[in-house]
């Protein structure tokens, strides 16, 4: 199998994993709840490791077709960092998401009331140095850019460390939040970018 033809298998299982997580209840009120959160988060993070991992042995077949990324729109891969997303897109969305819930909600958590959700983010949680790791990493992976196989499986852990790091970091609801959040951006920016594309080959 190609890795375009895995890449649309994919990208249309994602779609139906975003939809079982969009339909969970929220926020969890038994075990049950919380035990379906923590599995359902765990099939996305399964989903997308798989992902890096064809995608690596893709790599090592065509470096240059996968840097080229022609599964990709043409929007897509003008967004691209060593062929995928750059990390600190995920903090910038999760900072993004918690102002909004935040703000949102103000009125209640003067009262004292919490939902859980990504507007409940504690200080604890944003001052862990996540952040500043993956920035340093990724400073590491621009000064060295010699071999594109080694560079891009670099930049595909640090991506996957990345995500696995902010889920351990938010409860179980949190990173749903945070996952349907990212997958909706990644699904809006395919769907902008390939009518994009589509007007520029029937103008």
């Amino acid at each position: 199998m190609s890795f375009q033809r895995f890449y649309d298998t994919w990208f249309d299982q994602l779609i139906e994993i975003v939809r079982q997580l969009s339909q969970v209840p929220r926020p969890a009120t038994s075990d049950q709840h919380r035990e379906l959160h923590q599995q359902l988060v765990q099939k996305v993070v399964s989903h997308i490791y798989e992902y890096y991992r064809v995608k690596s042995l893709a790599a090592k077949n065509d470096i240059l077709s996968v840097y080229s990324a022609p599964w990709s729109t043409s929007l897509e891969r003008s967004l691209h960092w060593i062929a995928g997303w750059r990390p600190t897109t995920a903090f910038h969305l999760i900072y993004t998401e918690s102002s909004i819930l935040f703000e949102s909600h103000i009125i209640d958590i003067l009262r004292g009331l919490r939902y859980g959700d990504l507007g409940d983010l504690s200080p604890d949680q944003l001052a862990r140095d996540s952040a500043s790791e993956i920035l340093g990493l990724m400073g590491d992976i621009e000064g060295k850019m010699e071999k594109l196989v080694e560079i891009l499986e670099k930049a595909d852990k640090l991506r996957m460390k990345t995500i696995e790091n902010l889920v351990e970091l938010l409860t179980p609801q949190q990173a749903i939040e945070f996952l349907i959040s990212s997958a909706h951006l990644q699904f809006g920016i395919r769907r902008w970018g390939i009518n994009h594309d589509r007007q520029r080959e029937n103008p």
